[in-house]
């Protein structure tokens, strides 16, 4: 039989299409750890849900989307493990001749379970959730929508976003579909899908109140020195916050869980609420899909976050600062700096430049602004829209990264330890340092890392003298990540770390480590 030349053109088509489609697929497998999310086509027409016979105002059907998203949300169970000490060394002896940690006896542990919400963002396992749902936990059970149980491990966590990802061993998962943030309109229907109160599978419904909400929810944990006269105000984290708002109900159990449009595609992560009472009163705030997608993708590919900077510092234009300015403009991010060594100045943005646009989006908030740059790796590039003295321009900006170069971040081998988990980076003390101190051992904590088991479930903070670490006195760094490396490898859930700090007040907490 022979074929027609358009049927033949047809085949050749659909043929090569397929070999395309494979080749991708295999090439992405070869090269790593990336996921292929399943994304909406941008501006993907109207909802599923038919309006037509409906008066105005009225919300219509929501099953389409509710039966879409439902089963690629997880329920998550958190088991956090504290440990702590009888008391706190208060001997005078101790003073000078360093901790007798015998005297403490065992320390003891103290369960807690708290519940939270995910989405599964790939048919191989990978979920997205909060940062806060899995930050400092010790172990976590996932709870799929047919009511298999599974043990989840963590895979990264960025605590300036409030966004994770864990992993569960399982093939070909409902993953949800995700949709573009962009084009989310203030009024617009939408669903929550979580875990309430531990109520799983539980789905309301709302319509976007805002969008590029900025409420510092994500800057407020301050760490302060319980000992110190001096209170440190600034925030912990440089958080990016353009929350997607609306008045679908999320109470206690809904953070990580999703929320969707009528298609049922994923358009924010349900992060926070406003609330006098800790429940529910009619505000709600989500991360956008935008975001959550970039974040996630960075911590399953990458280990880490790789954020790009455009190095000004921003200030959202008004009315009233305009003026201030000397800016005709209104509305724009004002740029009020230009760092020598920063992106922006390599580009040619100068000090009282006002950007209009980041690739062709509005930015007429800072918080859509930080969102938009927030989604770019280093080396990535964002066309800028500027007015300056009254005439537009575009300027394209190469990204850098924190350290001012192009390069994508490696993320330290160190900090995937158990060690690392702790999030502190120390130093040893020098003869001197032992001296004024009249001790005989000890290590200083220079620093502590945001996100770390250290700054999330103890009041250590940067400057405190550690004498001894399970029980063991320790003179240097690293004995101090051999004893807690090891603990870790005998199945440790924890270790007691005792010190001082050089101002006054001593004691030992008791640091997970699982």
């Amino acid at each position: 039989m022979k074929l027609s030349n358009n049927l033949k053109i047809v085949l050749i088509a659909v043929l090569s299409t397929l070999v395309t489609l494979f080749g991708v697929r295999a090439f992405t497998r070869l090269s790593g750890n990336e996921v292929i999310f399943k994304s909406a086509d941008s501006k993907s027409g109207d909802s599923m849900v038919s309006f037509t016979n409906l008066p105005a105002g009225k919300p219509g059907d929501f099953t389409y989307a509710a039966e879409t998203s439902a089963p690629s949300v997880v329920h998550i169970k958190a088991i956090t493990t504290r440990q702590y000490s009888n008391r706190r060394p208060n001997s005078i002896f101790e003073q000078f001749f360093g901790y007798d940690e015998d005297v403490f006896g065992t320390p003891r542990q103290q369960n807690q379970e708290s519940s939270g919400s995910g989405v599964i963002i790939s048919d191989d396992g990978y979920i997205v959730t909060n940062n806060h749902v899995i930050e400092g936990t010790t172990s976590l059970e996932v709870i799929t929508f047919n009511k298999k149980s599974y043990t989840a491990k963590v895979i990264g966590s960025d605590p300036s976003t409030d966004i994770a990802v864990i992993k569960i061993e399982e093939k070909n998962l409902p993953a949800i579909t995700f949709g573009n943030s962009d084009e989310v309109k203030i009024g617009e229907w939408v669903l929550a899908v979580g875990n309430p109160f531990n109520l799983e599978s539980t789905v309301t419904a709302g319509i976007i109140s805002a969008i590029g909400r900025n409420i510092n929810i994500l800057g407020r944990n301050q760490r302060r020195n319980p000992f110190s006269r001096e209170q440190d105000q600034e925030p912990s984290i440089n958080p990016i916050e353009s929350f997607i708002q609306t008045d679908a109900a999320v109470n206690p159990g809904n953070s990580g869980g999703a929320l969707v449009n009528l298609n049922g595609q994923l358009i924010g992560i349900n992060t926070a609420i406003a609330s006098p009472n800790g429940a529910y009163a009619g505000y709600a705030f989500a991360v956008p899909s935008g975001i959550v997608k970039k974040v996630s993708a960075d911590i399953i590919k990458y280990g880490d976050v790789q954020r790009g900077y455009v190095g000004i510092e921003p200030v959202e234009l008004n009315s009233k600062n305009a003026r201030e300015f000397n800016v005709k403009k209104e509305q724009g991010i004002y740029v009020n700096a230009v760092p020598d060594n920063g992106a922006a100045k390599a580009a040619g943005v100068k000090k009282g430049d006002v950007i209009l646009q980041a690739d062709g989006i509005d930015t007429r908030s800072e918080a859509k602004f930080r969102e938009l740059i927030g989604r770019k790796r280093p080396g990535e590039k964002v066309n800028l829209t500027i007015d300056r003295n009254g005439s537009t321009k575009n300027i394209t900006v190469t990204l850098r990264n924190n350290a001012g170069g192009e390069d994508l971040i490696k993320k330290d081998p160190e900090l995937s330890g158990a060690f690392g988990k702790m999030g502190m980076d120390l130093e040893d003390l020098s003869a001197a340092d032992l001296k004024d101190y009249n001790i005989r051992n000890g290590v200083r904590i220079k620093g502590i890392r945001d996100g770390g088991l250290l700054s999330e479930n103890t009041n250590f903070e940067k400057g405190f003298i550690i004498t001894s670490v399970r029980n063991q006195q320790v003179k240097s760094s690293k004995e101090v990540k051999d004893i807690i490396n090891t603990a870790f490898q005998n199945g440790e859930d924890g270790v007691l770390i005792c010190g001082f700090y050089p101002g006054g007040g001593r004691g030992c907490e008791g640091i997970p480590i699982r």
